[in-house]
């Protein structure tokens, strides 16, 4: 993506865009990280022939790593999130430290997927690469290592490894000292929207661009696209006096393979009810922290289509969403957060099964599979909101969806209608407008999180969806309440 600032309004134009498919090797499953790399110097190559570039920023998703050992070099392609490695692995960890206790050190949710359980499930297979690794970094710090030569974590994405102290502010030594997981691999920590180093003359001279300087943004993807939340846009005319529209009375939700549900807060909350409905608190850029609850979203819907392009009965989205807007309502639930939908597969096979767990008629057609996915998601939303204001101890007046589903009209109508709060949609890139707008921080460009955001308003239009009636939402709610207690 390249970005254009004229002092007032942001402009984004895609550039290149890019498959990313797991490798899968005998059992396990791998990132081909080298041809990501290959494919990231062609979009800035690309980029730097459109337009005079200033900065470099690189965000990546979160939980996995590589280790490099002592003279820079991979010792093996990272393992994906979904890699089978780490089952059974929480359950060994919980027998060395309790629950409760990680949790009150690092804040983090619980998945079986976590850094620290992945790395975990090395030490407990004696892993020699452990042993032989010198560097430890997140995914999107080795890209930054492969484009400038600086060797360090990002803030924002070392609070999501469940090895960091929010308190302290630094790696959780204790912690790691636990799990037998050596403390002298861990890299030092750098803050989002600095100056990392500039991008390695041999790269200059292969992309043909001058010597740029490689900012550190928000390098956990979820961090920078909360940058872009615009939340006083979309204020309704006929609000309440005293509504709060800012973001201490708003939700965010970051919609796309994953969602993101859950709010801003200014300094980090580590509670009791975090701890029991297993919400998650994370590093922010700008100084704040984001409290939220990962949940598996339109990974089935994309599941689902993949499954049957390859079976030559492809649909296209759109089509889909208009088949699942006709397909008869709440004829079926699943919880999709269920392990059943974790790994690749056959998932309209697998919907089918847990509706027959379940004691559900299963959904017949397109249509009624993914109106079964959409109107799932807009439950566990709800859900997962009545929690989140649990753990917050207040109230939230609408919730701001931003990343690629909120370009799901379908599903925001059906968010809207399930939580009973008003919804505003968009941006859609919010991710990268977000590490675009921590570039501008770093280059002085763009003095505060605020004044981001105001940018942001002036710069992107948004989509209102008001709750309606929310007939039948109710009933639904009250099945899926008994459907996750099976």
């Amino acid at each position: 993506m390249l970005g254009r600032f004229d002092g007032s309004k942001v402009r984004l134009q895609e550039i290149y865009r890019f498959p990313n498919g797991p490798l899968q090797v005998k059992e396990h499953i791998y990132w081909d990280v080298h041809r990501l790399f290959e494919e990231v110097k062609r979009g800035l190559g690309m980029a730097g022939r459109s337009a005079r570039l200033v900065s470099i920023g690189l965000d990546a998703w979160g939980n996995d790593f590589c280790l490099l050992d002592a003279g820079g070099a991979l010792v093996e392609n990272p393992h994906s999130y979904r890699d089978p490695r780490t089952d059974g692995v929480m359950q060994k960890a919980f027998e060395k430290m309790s629950r409760g206790d990680i949790y009150s050190r690092t804040g983090v949710q619980f998945m079986q997927h976590n850094t620290l359980f992945q790395i975990y499930s090395m030490v407990l297979d004696r892993s020699p690469l452990l042993e032989s690794a010198s560097t430890y970094l997140m995914i999107a710090d080795l890209f930054n290592y492969w484009l400038c030569g600086e060797r360090c974590c990002e803030f924002t994405n070392a609070t999501s490894t469940q090895f960091y102290d929010p308190y302290k502010r630094d790696w959780c030594l204790p912690l790691l000292e636990v799990f037998d997981i050596p403390a002298g691999i861990m890299p030092p920590i750098v803050q989002p929207a600095t100056k990392l180093g500039i991008l390695q003359r041999g790269l200059c001279s292969e992309l043909g661009t001058s010597a740029l300087p490689v900012i550190a943004v928000g390098t956990h993807d979820t961090a920078s696209a909360a940058i872009a939340v615009p939340y006083s846009r979309g204020v309704p005319s006929a609000a309440p006096a005293g509504t709060d529209f800012t973001s201490q009375g708003s939700a965010f939700l970051s919609s796309g393979t994953w969602s993101l549900l859950g709010a801003e807060v200014g300094e980090p909350l580590i509670n009791d009810a975090g701890l029991k409905h297993n919400f998650t608190c994370y590093g922010g850029v700008g100084g704040v922290w984001l409290v939220w609850k990962n949940i598996q979203a339109l990974w089935l819907l994309q599941e689902c289509m993949r499954g049957w392009e390859e079976a030559g009965q492809g649909v296209g989205l759109e089509e889909l969403v208009a088949l699942a807007g006709q397909a008869q309502p709440f004829a079926s639930i699943i919880d999709v957060d269920d392990r059943l939908f974790l790994t690749p597969g056959d998932f309209p096979a697998r919907i089918e099964e847990y509706c027959r767990r379940t004691g559900q008629k299963p959904p017949a057609g397109k249509g009624a599979i993914v109106r079964c996915i959409l109107e799932s998601l807009a439950l566990k939303y709800r859900y997962t909101f009545e929690q989140l204001q649990g753990v917050l101890g207040r109230k939230l007046g609408r919730i701001h969806i931003i990343g690629g589903g909120s370009l799901n009209t379908l599903l925001n109508r059906f968010t809207a209608e399930a939580t009973g709060v008003p919804v505003v949609a968009g941006p859609a890139e919010a991710t990268a407008l977000g590490n675009f707008m921590a570039q501008l921080m770093a280059l002085g460009e763009v003095g505060s999180l605020s004044q981001a955001r105001e940018i942001v308003i002036r710069s992107f239009d948004t989509v209102n969806f008001q709750p309606g009636t929310g007939v039948g939402w109710d009933n639904a709610h009250g099945r899926f309440l008994d459907i996750m207690k099976m």
